[in-house]
């Protein structure tokens, strides 16, 4: 990413704006793909972000999403078994982040994507931004948005292979080919986890099964005309356990059951063409994006949802450069979405978006702003804006802050469940999330950075579930503004040639309208990591260590009162060792000190686990 010939990830994207033949190169930093309309190098961006490569990912042995989020601050992951597990970005709901796996919803239109399984064999890089980015996203990015990005193909031809097995059995492969006009890659994961007894009541275990495939490929058509393509194709099965609507306490309320199962079946797919004019100063962008998502429990007729999409966007540098490097650049989409459901035929619904962004550097600041207006067939038409700056002192002294608007539609199982004891409720209105974040950066040590960010938010028109009997509820929009508010801290510094650190903070305060908490948001986070290398860089051992405490939960029994969950505190160790130049002996144990995690009331959560495996590259 420090230097880019219409880099390959950007155009699997639908974010290049250079043709692949060009024959210029710009040393643009580190890009953050998500940060706007079109990429923006990470050292100008207002925003809150984290960035987590497949290095790290490799380093630390993490093999699911879900783990590679859980140490990164303002972020809390909960879950009710690998199966089901929600991701909350300073306090929001779980539907109220983002998720894209390639710049593409992961979840159309319906809002909340489950992460269960979600492979990392295969991830270039996550980009986890903060704060509402609705004015670039639209609904369900009021919280903040995750960027999942997948390898491409780099030049001449690549051949990767891993095989793991222990708790979980695991392999995957990468078949990639570059050469001057463009590339194309395959990607192929297969996960095998027998899980555990997620009752823990000595029952069967609730295991997960999941196998993915990626295709990419982009192709310079002329010197100023670029296309590319991405599809991706998932399939789960995993197993669950019953609730006891009837239960007194929490070791009655999840009751084993080896009858319960479900599966999932997910494809995104995206087309685009760039075309780049008056010598890289103007381009236009046209793309093509879809996402089918399809669950059925024990067997029965599935829940289909599917979102359409067709962009255009044009940039343009205000300054006569380039885009990749004007100083003062203007973004314009426009936009036209559709989502549906084929199990029911009231969950369609449209929208046309209008979007303005610019993006400038002023007296030293570096300048993001924009506006956006949603013009939607079945909601109020929604407006949203964002500013956001960043100032360079020096010497690793960079202040940066944000303000801006989001919203979020409800899901489609907030307006038409009928499953699992929720009924919908059709005339749910939007939630409205306003936000403002300060934060700065500083030296730590010679080769070391803290970061230290506060911020306040406050979402009006909450979406709630209810209770309208033993065993039954409903969604409503709360009255009055939910506020929260709190801390994020992380820091990052290389002690030696051989040993780095790491250690993220998270404090949060988040509650409803009345003062009450909000549950599944922990009011303290920890997260601290180290990182060795031996044996003359042959060896790697990485260890982390997550604290939690001050979590908060509904137990859905007696009186449905809320109580505190449990703190807990996990150990996670990860070692690696080259066999040979091609050849990497892997092997990690999860949660080492098999401490009792309980993120849900009435789960139980995962023991020790331990893994072992092979990692070859031809």
């Amino acid at each position: 990413m420090r230097r880019i010939l219409s880099s390959v990830s950007l155009l699997a994207l639908g974010l290049s704006t250079q043709p692949a033949v060009a024959q210029e190169y710009y040393d643009l930093g580190t890009l953050i793909l998500s940060g706007g309309l079109t990429p923006i190098e990470q050292a100008n961006l207002g925003r809150a972000v984290t960035v987590v490569t497949g290095d790290e990912i490799e380093e630390r042995g993490l093999t699911t999403v879900q783990e590679a989020l859980r140490a990164l601050p303002g972020v809390a992951v909960n879950g009710s078994g690998d199966s089901f597990t929600q991701v909350r970005i300073r306090g929001g709901e779980a539907n109220h982040t983002l998720i894209l796996i390639d710049g593409i919803e992961a979840a159309g239109g319906d809002g909340e994507y489950i992460l269960s399984g979600l492979e990392t064999a295969m991830i270039e890089r996550i980009e986890v931004l903060r704060g509402p980015q609705s004015v670039v996203y639209g609904s369900n990015a009021s919280a903040g948005v995750i960027n999942i990005v997948t390898r491409r193909a780099t030049p001449g031809l690549t051949r990767d292979i891993q095989i793991e097995t222990g708790a979980a059995h695991r392999a995957s492969g990468f078949f990639g080919w570059r050469g001057t006009r463009g590339g194309v890659s395959l990607a192929l994961s297969h996960l095998d986890d027998q899980g555990y007894d997620n009752s823990g009541d000595g029952g069967e275990r609730d295991g997960i099964r999941r196998s993915t495939a990626i295709l990419s490929a982009d192709y310079a058509l002329s010197d100023t005309l670029v296309l590319d393509v991405t599809l991706r194709r998932s399939r789960e099965h995993y197993d669950f356990d019953s609730t006891n609507w009837a239960a007194t306490d929490a070791d009655g309320y999840v009751v084993d059951d080896p009858t319960q199962y479900s599966d999932r079946d997910e494809m995104t797919a995206g087309l685009g063409l760039t075309y780049t004019s008056l010598g890289g100063r103007l381009t236009h962008r046209v793309s093509l994006a879809t996402t089918q998502n399809s669950q059925a429990n024990n067997g029965a007729a599935p829940t289909d949802t599917r979102s359409d999409a067709t962009h255009y966007r044009l940039s343009f540098g205000l300054d006569g450069a380039p885009v990749e490097t004007s100083a003062h650049l203007l973004n314009a989409m426009v936009e036209w979405e559709r989502d549906s459901s084929s199990s029911n035929p009231l969950y369609d619904r449209t929208s046309t978006s209008y979007a303005l962004e610019y993006r400038g550097e002023i007296g030293g600041w570096s300048v993001q702003a924009g506006a956006r207006y949603d013009d939607n067939s079945v909601f109020a038409n929604a407006r949203t804006w964002t500013l956001a700056a960043a100032y360079d002192f020096g010497g690793g002294w960079r202040l940066h802050g944000s303000a801006g608007t989001g919203v979020v539609n409800p899901s489609y199982f907030e307006l038409y469940a009928n499953a699992f004891g929720y009924v919908g409720n059709p005339n749910l209105a939007p939630e409205r999330n306003r936000s403002i974040d300060l934060g700065l950066e500083m030296p730590l040590g010679d080769s070391g950075t803290l970061d230290v960010t506060v911020f306040r938010e406050a979402l009006t028109d909450e979406i709630t579930a209810v209770s309208t009997g033993p065993g039954s509820f409903t969604y409503i929009n709360q009255t009055g503004d939910s506020l929260r508010h709190g801390a994020e801290i992380s820091a990052r510094t290389q002690v030696s040639d051989t040993l780095s650190l790491r250690a993220a903070y998270t404090y949060l305060q988040a509650e409803n309208p009345d003062g009450s908490v909000e549950i599944r948001r922990p009011q303290h986070e920890l997260a601290l990591g180290a990182t060795w290398g031996f044996a003359q860089g042959r060896g790697r051992l990485s260890a982390d260590l997550r604290h939690v405490r001050g979590n908060w939960d509904t137990q859905f029994w007696g009186a449905n009162a809320t109580v505190e969950l449990p703190a807990y505190t996990t150990v996670d160790v990860a070692a690696q060792y080259d066999l040979s130049t091609r050849v990497t002996l892997v092997g990690r144990v999860s949660n080492l000190f098999d401490a009792d995690v309980v993120d849900v009331w009435g789960y139980a959560g995962r023991g020790r686990a331990a893994y072992v495996g092979l990692q070859a590259r031809f």
